[in-house]
């Protein structure tokens, strides 16, 4: 399944260097050093399966990843299992517990001023600018962990690449997004605080920019065309990933 699905973006050996890697301004994941940017658990920590299981579902919007419900979700949750592999982490390692994420306050007045406040003071805009458009001084020359440039998202669209929920904006702003430059703050800000920015951030979106579930974003029409080209080229694929389990000759 990882040879037909995922191999032509991701790499036969997990690299993040499938023959299709190259159509993309964000690039593929590298699995090696098991380093995820989306996940319910703390900033470091291995993701759950939950967490990987939601990525192939779901994807990630704006960018190459899409979200893969056409297949069975027992190949989905094969193919979770089989990207551990890729990296000792998981052998070696067990994630922290996810992130608990605690009801929206309704109803209370100031909550949007208060994550007002806590943006400047955390200087959020020095990455993501005054109104949250990705453009803040410190937006050009940031780089991840594989020392590839990349840029603060653009706030004021929804959805953002992990979902259109609050509650996934809630969780970045938790946990942050590890490999990346973007901190978590769920050390430093309790989760009325952490809320109030997600208020904050949801008043700086224009209607205009709350784009339909089912409308393509970004790079996600190149990614439809690496399935394609993936299922074209899953048997030769396939043919070389069996040679490289342990156990094969």
């Amino acid at each position: 399944m990882y040879a037909a699905a995922c191999a032509v973006c991701h790499g036969v050996n997990g690299d993040g260097a499938g023959t299709a890697a190259h159509m993309f301004r964000v690039a593929p994941r590298d699995f090696r050093q098991g380093v995820y940017k989306f996940r319910s658990t703390p900033f470091g920590s291995l993701p759950t399966d939950d967490d990987l299981f939601r990525t192939v579902t779901e994807g990630l919007r704006w960018t190459g990843m899409v979200g893969r419900h056409d297949l069975a979700e027992v190949d989905r949750r094969a193919v979770v299992q089989y990207v551990k592999t890729f990296s000792p982490r998981f052998a070696a390692e067990q994630p922290t517990p996810p992130v608990a994420v605690p009801p929206r306050p309704v109803g209370k007045p100031g909550l949007v001023e208060e994550g007002r406040r806590l943006y400047q003071e955390l200087a959020c805009m020095a990455c993501h600018g005054p109104q949250g458009r990705g453009d803040g001084p410190a937006a050009h020359g940031l780089a991840d962990l594989w020392g590839r440039p990349t840029r603060p998202s653009d706030l004021t669209w929804r959805p953002l690449k992990r979902g259109a929920g609050p509650q996934d904006v809630y969780l970045t702003i938790a946990t942050g997004l590890s490999g990346t430059p973007m901190p978590y703050m769920g050390g430093s800000l309790d989760g009325r605080q952490i809320w109030a920015l997600v208020d904050f951030l949801d008043s700086l979106v224009p209607t205009e920019h709350r784009v339909a579930v089912t409308q393509a974003l970004g790079e996600e029409p190149r990614g439809w065309m690496a399935v394609r080209m993936g299922r074209m080229m899953g048997g030769m694929m396939g043919g070389g990933m069996m040679r490289r389990m342990p156990g094969r000759p």
